[in-house]
């Protein structure tokens, strides 16, 4: 697919999407979903980690309405299940550690295409705003899976009803988001953690994903059948071997991703 609403690169097991609309704020169009989707998609195929970010001084500002006279015409239903839950699902079962690196704005849809990521990493000026309530929707883009699972009932209730503006420090206090960081060390420190995982054992990573992702419907027994189960296949593999020999020999592990 060529790209025209995104950008997309790798280098050294480590995939980058950087959404490219800025004098919309990244705003998400049709077609920025859909080459979203493939990106991802194509990534989770060949790298090892993933990073999405924004271009300009948003991160994404949500969904683009577009002209105000085609507003009465959006069916949103057909939208989302057409067009974002794909992304989402993309996002969701992608096998490889993702990371949304959040230099700005994220608004509406956009927040929560950022909590779609494994690990959310933002510039401490950026922000999170769940700014369905001031149009009159709900929010959307799996916001309502998220947040209650991120930062609990009550305060994803009211971060929705009110749709206050969140700051990534406030974000970071109250486990919505990984990091936050200042905004002159943010770009070093989000490709640093990237490059870790780049570079980490994959396997193990994506059976991290898989394990903590199961204890939330799991019961006891059947989260520790199933870390059995993912540790003796993580057992198997040739990162385990180097992992060990490297900690013997008291040197950092070169994984392979294997």
């Amino acid at each position: 697919m060529q790209y025209e609403t995104i950008t997309y690169s790798e280098t050294s097991g480590l995939g980058l999407i950087t959404l490219d609309r800025p004098e919309v704020m990244n705003a998400l169009s049709t077609q920025m979903r859909a080459e979203l989707t493939h990106a991802v998609k194509a990534a989770g195929q060949s790298a090892r980690a993933l990073v999405l970010t924004g271009t300009g001084r948003a991160f994404c500002s949500g969904q683009d309405l577009g002209d105000r006279a085609n507003i009465g015409n959006i069916d949103l239903e057909r939208t989302l299940r057409d067009e974002y839950e794909p992304l989402l699902r993309a996002i969701y079962d992608c096998p490889i550690p993702t990371i949304s690196a959040v230099n700005g704005t994220a608004a509406g849809a956009g927040a929560n295409l950022a909590l779609a990521a494994d690990v959310v990493i933002a510039a401490q000026s950026a922000s999170f705003i769940q700014a369905f309530t001031r149009i009159g929707l709900i929010p959307d883009a799996g916001g309502t899976y998220w947040l209650p699972r991120q930062i609990g009932a009550a305060r994803a209730m009211g971060a929705a009803l009110f749709a206050d503006k969140i700051s990534a420090d406030q974000a970071a206090s109250w486990g919505m988001i990984y990091e936050s960081i200042p905004d002159a060390a943010f770009a070093a420190h989000w490709q640093a953690r990237a490059a870790h995982l780049a570079n980490g054992p994959t396997v193990a990573l994506k059976g991290v994903k898989t394990a903590i992702r199961a204890s939330f419907t799991n019961t006891l027994d059947q989260q520790l059948t199933l870390e059995a189960q993912l540790q003796g296949a993580c057992g198997q593999t040739h990162d385990f071997k180097e992992g060990v020999i490297a900690f013997l020999e008291k040197r950092p592990a070169q994984f392979e991703g294997r």
